[in-house]
C-alpha cells in the first residue's frame, strides 16, 4: 500500500499541491516565494540521451579508458638491464689542467674491460661542463663552461645530406651530462674523446663516473670493487694565449710575431 503523505490528513482546502518533478529528476521547493532547495525525486521520470548523445558518451568512456591504462603501463625502462657489477679499468684520462678562452681542449678517457663479463652499455657522466649564473631574472640559471664542439661516441657516416647531423657525437642519450656506448666486450678497450671550447674563465672542476648501465642496476667497478670515478682540476685564462703562422713552415707557433730586423 502507498504510504499516506503529510498533507493527506488535513482537509482538502488546507492541503498544498506537490512539487512536481522536472524531465531532470529534480525537485524545487518555494518558501515565501523563494528559492528554499533543491532534492532529487525518486521514481519519477529521467532525462533520456539520443543516439547521437549516446555515442558520444561512449567514445569519452573509451577515451578516459585509454588514458588510465597509458598511465605507468608497460614494462619498466630497467627491465632489460642485467643487474650486478662488471669490473673495468680506466687506463687513462686525461684533460688539460690550464686552458684558455675560445682555445679548443680535448677530454679523454680510454676505458678497458678487465672482468669475465661483456659490460651491457658502458656510460660515462660529465658534471659539470657548466654552471649556476647568479645574474637576475635569468630563465636559466646554467650557463656553459665549455661549449660541446663533439661529444664522444661515432659520428654520422655519409650520406647524410651533405652534413652531419650528430654533432655531440653517437654517445648522446636523453640525460643532459651523460654518454653511453653500447656493449664492451672482455678484453676490449675503448677511447672516448670530447672536443670543447672554453667560454668562462676560471677555476673549475670536472666530475666524471663510470657505470655499466643507464639505469643504475648494472655498475662499473674496478678490480678493487670500488666505483670508477674521478676529476679533473681545470685553470681558463680569461684571454686567448698569442700565437702567430710562422712564414718559413706555415704553422701556427706560440708567442708574438718576431718583429722584423
Amino acid at each position: 500500500m502507498r504510504p499516506r503523505h503529510a498533507t493527506d490528513r488535513l482537509p482538502r482546502a488546507l492541503r498544498r499541491p506537490r512539487p512536481a518533478a522536472s524531465r531532470t529528476g529534480i525537485v524545487a521547493r518555494t518558501v515565501r516565494g523563494g528559492w528554499k532547495g533543491f532534492r532529487a525525486a525518486r521514481g519519477d521520470a529521467r532525462e533520456t540521451l539520443g543516439p547521437a548523445r549516446r555515442l558520444g558518451a561512449l567514445a569519452a568512456a573509451a577515451a578516459c579508458a585509454l588514458l588510465a591504462a597509458g598511465c605507468g603501463g608497460g614494462s619498466r625502462q630497467d627491465a632489460g638491464e642485467p643487474a650486478g657489477t662488471f669490473a673495468v679499468r680506466l687506463v687513462r684520462a686525461s684533460f688539460p689542467a690550464k686552458q684558455t678562452i675560445a682555445r679548443q681542449a680535448k677530454l679523454e678517457m680510454v676505458v678497458r674491460n678487465t672482468g669475465t663479463r661483456t659490460v651491457p652499455n658502458l656510460a660515462v657522466t660529465l658534471d659539470s661542463f657548466a654552471y649556476n649564473s647568479r645574474y637576475p631574472e635569468l630563465a636559466d640559471r646554467e650557463r656553459p663552461v665549455w661549449a660541446i664542439e663533439r661529444g664522444a661516441g661515432g659520428v654520422a657516416s655519409p650520406p647524410v645530406e651533405s652534413e652531419q647531423i650528430s654533432q655531440p657525437g653517437g654517445g648522446q642519450t636523453a640525460y643532459v651530462n651523460t654518454w653511453a656506448f653500447g656493449p664492451l666486450k672482455v678484453g676490449a678497450s675503448r677511447t672516448l674523446s670530447w672536443r670543447v671550447v672554453p667560454v668562462k674563465s676560471g677555476s673549475w672542476t670536472v666530475h666524471y663516473t663510470l657505470a655499466a648501465g643507464l639505469a643504475g642496476k648494472a655498475k662499473a667497478r674496478l678490480a678493487s670493487g670500488d666505483p670508477v670515478h674521478g676529476k679533473f682540476a681545470v685553470q681558463i685564462a680569461p684571454a686567448p694565449a698569442l700565437t702567430h703562422v710562422n712564414p718559413s713552415t706555415g704553422h701556427v707557433e706560440a708567442g708574438q710575431f718576431p718583429l722584423s730586423p
